[in-house]
């Protein structure tokens, strides 16, 4: 395994918090109830830090990084809380500025490249017009732009390559394709989510090996989706664990994988291979399943399954208990479970 990622040179400004999260919370609308996926949340981001959301599918982690962009159909969703992005009212910006924001403070790398890019333009095409758009330039520069980029995400034949459609390209490539779009109007905060999931091993790890060079070399902030304990490892200075749309869990990456304090998760890493594991070793399991967030369990979500539950547990969500110095976790035996 490759070191993790490590912050850019410090700057004037960089002390203060890119990314501010409030008790955000994000309700589903339509159904018979309200479903709350995303109940509470709260963190800061610095310019130039890297922090890995991680959790089970269903956890929240996705929900957030969208109320970040503001792309949940506002019809069926309703946004609580503070979100503030380097200065930005996020929930409070109208049409035009929330054009502006999305791309020039704020970019997104989906999962599926090939759902996320248009399949009838060309790529090069889409990111000049991106640059276009942002940056008020001819059409003619933002090509030039996009070939930069391309050269920048380590495409082959940059040239060659403008002007090929999505499907002419490998799942890799059309995955570097997506960053160097997320990255066309130079934003300060990238949200990648779950970008590697649907590449095979090799690949996953160059990408990760870009994202690490992306982030040092332009001092990004990035916010990195995941359910895989070492991606979250290779990518991030900070890791937020959610479950049932709660952070229980956050700190360094070496504190929270190194000296883990919530039952949660040390679940999850004791469900996964190591180097050090012995041969033929029966992988530990977190028993049930997540929580129902239409009908979510009263007090700790993760009672149901946890092995240290007692009735307290039920009385209410538990406070953030602090561990060590930028270090907590959301669990009312956070002694006896370390």
């Amino acid at each position: 395994m490759n070191a993790p990622l490590r912050k850019a040179e410090a700057a004037p400004g960089l002390d203060e918090a890119l990314v501010e999260v409030r008790n955000l919370t994000v309700d589903f609308l339509g159904g018979r109830k309200p479903v709350r996926a995303v109940g509470g949340v709260d963190f800061d981001l610095r310019a130039g830090d890297a922090l890995a959301l991680l959790g089970e599918s269903g956890s929240g982690k996705s929900v957030t990084l969208r109320a970040l962009m503001r792309l949940l159909p506002e019809a069926r969703t309703r946004i609580g809380g503070q979100l503030r992005v380097d200065g930005h009212d996020v929930l409070g910006l109208g049409r035009r500025a929330l054009a502006a924001y999305r791309g020039g403070t704020v970019a997104m790398i989906f999962q599926d490249p090939g759902l996320a890019l248009d399949p009838v333009y060309r790529i090069g095409d889409q990111i000049a017009e991106a640059v276009v758009r942002h940056e008020g330039v001819s059409h003619a520069k933002g090509r030039a732009r996009a070939l930069e980029l391309f050269e920048r995400v380590h495409i082959p034949s940059p040239a060659r390559r403008l002007d090929a459609f999505p499907h002419e390209m490998s799942g890799g490539m059309r995955q570097r394709a997506m960053i160097a779009l997320a990255l066309a109007c130079r934003p300060k905060l990238l949200l990648a989510d779950e970008p590697t999931t649907a590449l095979d091993a090799t690949v996953q790890i160059q990408i990760l090996l870009l994202l690490r060079e992306l982030q040092r070399d332009l001092g990004l902030a990035v916010i990195f989706v995941t359910h895989d304990v070492g991606v979250a490892v290779q990518v991030a200075d900070r890791v937020a664990v959610m479950y049932g749309g709660h952070l229980v869990e956050v700190g360094s990456s070496g504190e929270v994988i190194g000296a883990p304090a919530h039952p949660y998760t040390r679940g999850l890493l004791a469900s996964r291979i190591t180097p050090e594991s012995p041969k033929g070793i029966r992988l530990a399991t977190i028993p049930g399943s997540p929580p129902d967030l239409s009908d979510p369990p009263p007090g700790c979500p993760f009672e149901p399954r946890c092995a240290l539950a007692i009735p307290g547990c039920r009385d209410g969500l538990p406070t953030r208990v602090p561990v060590a110095p930028g270090h907590a976790a959301r669990c009312i035996r956070i002694g006896e479970a370390a």
